[in-house]
């Protein structure tokens, strides 16, 4: 899991620090963004493993940074896991604009979250959590 990242991106200031507090103790990098436009422009200079956002937020919303973030051959390989309020529903054509590769309603499972994390940036359960980590 050494030098993976993981850009997290929701306006809600507990749900970046929950997540980034899992995150790290798992042993992944982050960098967190409070909108879309911040979470674009955080994407496009650290380039992250993956990209955990929210659907709603303020600026632009998650979708529309998806859709950017595709249109950017610099950042369009860049999987994003979108974390949307429960019964909001992205439409297949929607999907194929962007590099969305999983939704999870909130309120979300941090445990559900942290697995799907794994298995986007290809950690598997062997590997091993850093000593640090656990701490």
């Amino acid at each position: 899991m050494i030098g993976k990242r993981v850009l997290v991106i929701d306006d809600e200031l507990h749900i970046t620090q929950i997540l980034s507090f899992k995150l790290k103790q798992i042993g992944v990098d982050v960098v967190t963004a409070n909108d879309g436009e911040e979470g674009y422009q955080h994407a496009s200079q650290y380039h992250p493993d993956l990209i955990l956002t929210d659907y709603q937020m303020p600026v632009m919303d998650g979708y529309e940074l998806a859709v950017q973030l595709n249109r950017d051959p610099e950042t369009s390989n860049i999987p994003i896991l979108m974390l949307t309020a429960r019964g909001h529903r992205l439409m297949p054509a929607e999907l194929a604009s962007t590099n969305i590769q999983g939704l999870i309603p909130k309120p979300f499972s941090a445990r559900e979250v942290m697995a799907r994390v794994k298995e986007m940036i290809g950690w598997s359960n062997e590997d091993q959590i850093p000593s640090a980590a656990v701490a």
